[in-house]
């Protein structure tokens, strides 16, 4: 965590789960600390832990980011502070579980726009700093789903797939800038994403700690990795799909993820 020391950092999401072990990895090396989330009691209770306990400044800034002005806002209120945001972290996202036409469109619309739309912009007002001072690093939270089709969690897949190939690329774009960027693709994680996602499957059975997954993300993009896997056995069962044809690996992910209730 040393990379970060003294510095700031920006932590969407941070009232729960991986947010909330970003920052209390951060804050114990020393990183000063930007956190946001829709929760106001959580993530206040949370920063006034950290300030005390590791001796960093920490700021909160209430926002959802299901709302298309809430990337201006939290850009606004740093400016503001004129705190430079030398770490972003891009965590805030959501899932939702079950047949993609029963499911309520706006639910998943609401998930394009946190999981795509508000990753783009946050990442689109921050970078830009970093490239004149040659020196940031942005990391996104994408999964293990983001690397095939996944019936049931169809349009959380596919959000979590463009943000794996946009961090990628973007990566190479901005490498010659001084910036790094990585895209952290967790598997089965312990945090509140599943009741969220009213999901009422398991997935695999095998889940990682937030805190191992935090870990797992800061350390990639301190060595300057473009994307990681988080769990030795997600990167061997995602890597070996691609000996498997595309159809059969969404069929059986389609058999892992199948509702345990359905009505035509």
């Amino acid at each position: 965590m040393d990379n970060w020391r003294g510095k700031w950092a920006l932590v969407t999401g941070a009232s729960a789960g991986i947010g909330w072990a970003f920052a209390e990895q951060l804050a114990a090396g020393g990183t000063h600390l930007v956190l946001t989330a829709r929760r106001k009691a959580r993530v206040d209770e949370l920063a006034a832990k950290l300030a005390s306990r590791h001796h960093v400044k920490v700021e909160t800034f209430v926002a959802d980011l299901a709302q298309p002005g809430a990337p201006d806002a939290i850009y606004a209120y740093t400016q503001g502070k004129g705190i430079a945001v030398e770490l972003l972290i891009n965590n805030a996202g959501f899932g939702a579980h079950g047949e993609f036409r029963k499911m309520a469109l706006a639910r998943q619309i609401v998930m394009v726009q946190v999981n795509i739309s508000a990753v783009l912009h946050l990442t689109h007002l921050f970078l830009p700093p970093m490239i004149e001072r040659r020196s940031g690093d942005i990391l996104i939270v994408a999964s293990t789903a983001g690397f095939q089709g996944v019936p049931y969690i169809s349009t959380y897949a596919a959000t979590k797939g463009f943000d794996l190939l946009f961090a990628e690329g973007l990566a190479e774009e901005v490498r010659e800038y001084g910036v790094r960027v990585c895209a952290l693709c967790p598997g089965s994680t312990a945090t509140e994403f599943h009741e969220v996602a009213q999901q009422t499957v398991s997935g695999s059975r095998i889940k990682e700690s937030a805190e191992k997954v935090a870990r797992v993300g800061l350390e990639a993009l301190a060595g300057g990795k473009s994307y990681v896997i988080s769990g030795l056995h997600n990167y061997f069962s995602t890597h070996s799909q691609r000996l498997v044809p595309r159809r059969l690996v969404n069929r059986m992910a389609g058999k892992i993820f199948q509702p345990k209730t359905r009505n035509s």
